[in-house]
């Protein structure tokens, strides 16, 4: 953890699973816990930072300098952001996971070298979202698709989900929520089911209203590129 005190970034995934399927894959730019997507024992998490320091604060790539050249004669020259994206972008193929589902229950994932330099550079950009999503510092996370224009306490009492339509009390609702969203697991989480729960009994603020309606947005960005990446492998 002492890597994520300054500027870094790090992949986040697991070694056993207990679950049927692997969706246990997510970034951090910040210091974390072990149960950040899986709070079940067997499922700890591992953090992967893309950079490590020294003592003296010099910054430096935590990649296989050896498996980092290859990729390099393959494909061109690359930047350390380029190969994490493209994890990225692999762990995110519904392909890859289904093709590899026995093994990733037993062991961290293994990514393939890239078949060739034009699916690299497909599969780049499309990482490059998905983090920028899940550390919601892309755009569209700003571009709401869902509503909350019914006033009351905004206290968090029974979550209901019907009809794209998350209650969270009798009255207070928020529309617009597609299902895709709202059944979205990450890790061991659903986090548009979560996130209310984690709250229920509390009174949500005007920033937390708009920081879930943001959650939606990533979550259903996330399905789509997702799907687009699978059209590539």
């Amino acid at each position: 953890m002492k890597h994520f005190k300054n500027d870094n970034i790090g992949l986040i995934s697991t070694k056993i699973l207990s679950s049927d399927s692997y969706k246990h894959s997510f970034l951090t730019n910040l210091v974390g816990d072990r149960c950040l997507i899986s709070n079940k024992g067997k499922e700890a998490n591992y953090y992967f930072p893309l950079y490590l320091y020294t003592d003296q604060n010099e910054k430096i790539p935590n990649l296989n300098k050896e498996i980092w050249n290859k990729i390099n004669e393959l494909v061109g020259e690359t930047k350390p952001e380029n190969i994490l994206d493209y994890i990225y972008a692999v762990l995110h193929s519904s392909t890859y996971r289904n093709e590899y589902k026995e093994f990733l229950k037993i062991d961290f994932p293994r990514i393939p070298y890239p078949e060739n330099k034009e699916e690299f550079w497909k599969l780049v950009p499309l990482g490059t979202k998905l983090r920028d999503l899940h550390l919601m510092t892309a755009p569209e996370c700003n571009k709401l698709i869902t509503t909350y224009g019914i006033k009351g306490s905004d206290t968090v009492e029974k979550i209901i989900y019907k009809n794209e339509k998350v209650y969270i009390n009798e009255t207070q609702y928020f529309g617009g929520v597609p299902e895709v969203a709202w059944n979205f697991y990450i890790g061991g989480y659903q986090p548009a089911q979560k996130w209310l729960k984690d709250r229920k009994g509390r009174t949500l603020t005007n920033s937390d209203i708009e920081h879930y309606q943001k959650i939606i947005v990533v979550l259903v960005e996330t399905d789509k590129i997702m799907k687009k990446i699978d059209q590539l492998l």
